[in-house]
């Protein structure tokens, strides 16, 4: 994370905030369509292997083919979708660079056996040496003054490094069974069941609305600025975004982490699943809220040691975004409880009248007050979103008192 945002910075502050800014646009306009590619299943596939872990190679396989099915159809969507915007060439080439990288995305699916494992530590092995490598290259570029394509070059390299670790990591790993074992490794077993396709998008199609419209609520608000007002406004809200959505790693690891437990505990005890989850909830905001509190009050002095004096306004935005963390991490559970409890369709709706606020919000505030119209939009709606959540979710299951 560290090396990450050290390394992310550097880039920014040879880019300037309207490269930078361009880049950024870039990647946001990508990340509207790339849930497509994920097709929801994340959450669904480790469920199914906590539940029945004799069905491994055959819900890996099932899932890596349907999210490269999906990759595809993520670039077909974008080459219609690049027709409606004023792009010029160059931007729509960093698009499909950008966009390419969902490809070696599909061999993720890795992940989700090593989560419903909790064996979280070889994701991070692979994520390391993903990390090490992209960072030695931009760092080579920025040394070099490279152009700002090569950086959306680096962004398709790391995708494919990440990709290569895990199936490494996924070999290595149960290489260590005996060849008897049912469940031993044979990578040929990974093959595509229609039946189990067809299972898991009827629980999985919910979410794949569900993960649009919330990343439409996250990059929306930076597309729009890049079509309304500049690319330079752009480049200093997401300068403030990425250091604000840094730390949000930390939550999200713990909680997949958890995740598998708390599968475990609504099996077996009712009392125990309910214990996890509130206890989820309640540390991660307790985590979030003193957090929060302090990079607000510091933002335009940790904005000035990152960024220097180029992005002058990316201050003022990291003290207002912020505050999208303790809605998120909450939501990010509640998500989870969503999955288990089999309450996707209602969460559907409540997160497509997130969007449509989102958007009209934006459509209001950015002429008016622009980037902090558009961070004044994104904060009603998460808290929104929280709220709405929780209600459904005590009035379903009781959980939350």
């Amino acid at each position: 994370m560290v090396v990450g945002l050290f390394v992310g910075v550097w880039v920014a502050r040879y880019l300037g905030p309207e490269q930078f800014g361009l880049f950024s646009y870039a990647q946001s306009f990508v990340g509207l369509f790339t849930v497509i590619a994920t097709l929801g299943l994340d959450g669904i596939v480790v469920r199914e292997l906590v539940k029945d872990e004799t069905r491994r190679d055959e819900l890996i396989g099932t899932a890596f083919w349907l999210k490269l099915m999906g990759a595809v159809g993520v670039l077909v969507t974008l080459a219609v979708a690049v027709d409606f915007t004023s792009n010029d060439t160059h931007t729509n080439v960093l698009i499909f660079i950008i966009a390419s990288a969902t490809v070696f995305q599909s061999f993720n699916v890795v992940d989700f056996y090593f989560q419903s494992k909790v064996l979280s530590r070889f994701v991070v092995f692979a994520n390391l040496i993903s990390l090490f490598v992209s960072s030695l290259v931009k760092i080579g570029l920025i040394l070099n003054e490279a152009p700002l394509i090569a950086f959306a070059w680096v962004t398709l390299f790391d995708s494919f490094v990440l990709a290569c670790g895990l199936i490494y990591f996924y070999i290595k790993n149960n290489a260590k069974l005996s060849e008897g074992d049912a469940i031993g490794c044979n990578i040929k077993h990974l093959t595509f069941n229609k039946s189990t396709a067809v299972n898991l998008l009827r629980d999985s199609w919910p979410l794949i609305l569900v993960g649009m419209a919330s990343m439409i609520n996250m990059r929306m608000d930076q597309v729009m600025l890049g079509n309304m007002v500049s690319y330079e406004v752009v480049g200093n809200y997401a300068a403030a975004v990425r250091i604000a959505e840094i730390w949000l790693i930390l939550p999200i690891i713990i909680g997949q982490s958890v995740f598998p437990a708390i599968i475990s505990a609504h099996k077996h005890s009712m009392e125990l699943y309910k214990k996890r989850v509130f206890s989820t909830v309640k540390y991660m905001s307790l985590f979030a809220i003193p957090f929060a509190i302090i990079i607000s009050l510091l933002s335009d002095y940790i904005v000035s040691i990152l960024y220097g004096g180029q992005f002058k306004d990316a201050g003022l935005y990291l003290s207002l975004y912020i505050w999208t963390g303790l809605p998120l991490v909450v939501l990010f559970v509640l998500n989870q409880v969503v999955i288990i409890e089999k309450l996707t369709h209602l969460t559907m709706y409540i997160t497509v009248f997130a969007v449509v606020t989102n958007i009209a919000l934006n459509l209001i505030l950015i002429p008016l007050h622009q980037g902090v119209g558009a961070m004044i939009a994104t904060l009603t709606v998460v808290y929104f979103s929280q709220i709405i959540t929780l209600i459904i979710i005590y009035n379903k299951t009781k959980i939350f008192k």
